[in-house]
C-alpha cells in the first residue's frame, strides 16, 4: 500500500521481518475465528499490507485461499520467500483495482499509510465494493488516540548481532505521525550498511472509517481487538460484514 517514495525499502523490510513480525502472530487467532465462515465455504481472502507474511502463513495453515498483497516490492519479495505456497503480488491503494473476494483482512495499518483523507475514502469505497455478500472485513488501524500517549513519541532503538534500528517520532498535527527510521544491517564484508527512511502516517478516526464502510454496504464496528489479543493503546480493529 506504500508508494516507491514512501515505502519499506530492503533494509527496513528485513529489520521489520526479523524484529517486529509478532503483531501478525498475535492477531492471527482472532482473525482466524472471524474468517471461519469464509473458510467453510472455500472463499477467497484478500490480505492488504501483508508485509513479510506473518499473518499470511497463519491463514494458509488454517486452510484459507489467500491473495496476499503489499505496496512495498521489498515486502512482497520477503513474503514470497517466507511463505512460498502463498500467492503474493504488489498492490497499491487506492489506484490498483481490487478483485472480488469473500474477505479483506490486514494487520499492517495499511489505511494509515495513504496520503490524505481523499485517498483513504477511495480505498474504503474500493474495499467495500470488493466484498461479496456476507464478506468479512478485519483491518487494524492507528487511531487519533495514538498521539495522546507520550510513550508512542519516545525514541526507539533495538540492536541485534546482524541489525539495528533507531526511530524518532513527531506529531506535527493531531492527524499526522512522522517517524524517521535509521537502520544498520551487517554487510557481507563484515561492515555495516546504513539506510534512512521517513514515514508519514495518517492518524485516522476509527468511527469515521466505520461510517464510510457502512455507507458502502459493510456493517462495520470499531473494536479494541480482533479477539483475545491486546492491541497497543491507540490501535483499533475495524471488523465488519457486507450485508448485500
Amino acid at each position: 500500500m506504500l508508494r516507491d517514495d514512501h515505502t519499506y525499502q530492503a533494509d527496513l523490510a528485513l529489520v521489520h521481518d526479523l524484529g517486529f513480525g509478532f503483531h501478525g502472530d498475535r492477531c492471527a487467532p482472532g482473525i482466524r475465528d472471524l474468517l471461519e465462515p469464509v473458510r467453510r465455504r472455500g472463499g477467497l481472502v484478500l490480505e492488504l499490507g501483508c508485509g513479510s507474511g506473518s499473518l499470511t502463513r497463519h491463514l494458509l495453515a488454517a486452510g484459507h485461499r489467500v491473495l496476499a498483497t503489499d505496496g512495498s516490492p521489498a515486502m512482497v519479495a520477503r513474503a514470497r520467500a517466507a511463505v512460498p505456497a502463498a500467492q503474493v503480488r504488489r498492490l497499491v491503494l487506492p489506484e490498483d483495482p481490487l478483485p472480488s473476494v469473500d474477505a479483506v483482512v490486514g494487520v499492517g495499518n495499511v489505511l494509515n499509510y495513504l496520503r490524505d483523507e481523499s485517498e483513504v475514502e477511495r480505498a474504503l469505497t474500493a474495499i467495500a465494493a470488493a466484498l461479496r455478500p456476507d464478506g468479512v472485513l478485519a483491518l487494524d488501524l492507528v487511531d487519533r488516540r495514538w498521539g495522546e500517549d507520550p510513550r508512542h513519541l519516545a525514541p526507539m532503538g533495538r540492536v541485534r548481532p546482524s541489525w539495528a534500528v533507531f526511530a524518532t517520532s513527531a506529531l506535527p498535527d493531531p492527524g499526522l505521525l512522522v517517524r524517521d527510521f535509521t537502520t544498520f544491517v551487517r554487510a557481507e564484508d563484515g561492515g555495516w550498511r546504513r539506510a534512512d527512511e521517513r514515514h508519514e502516517i495518517r492518524l485516522l478516526q476509527g468511527q469515521r472509517v466505520a461510517d464510510h464502510l457502512r455507507a458502502g454496504g459493510v456493517e462495520a464496528t470499531v473494536n479494541p481487538s480482533f479477539g483475545a489479543e491486546r492491541l497497543r493503546a491507540g490501535m483499533v480493529a475495524v471488523i465488519g460484514r457486507r450485508t448485500g
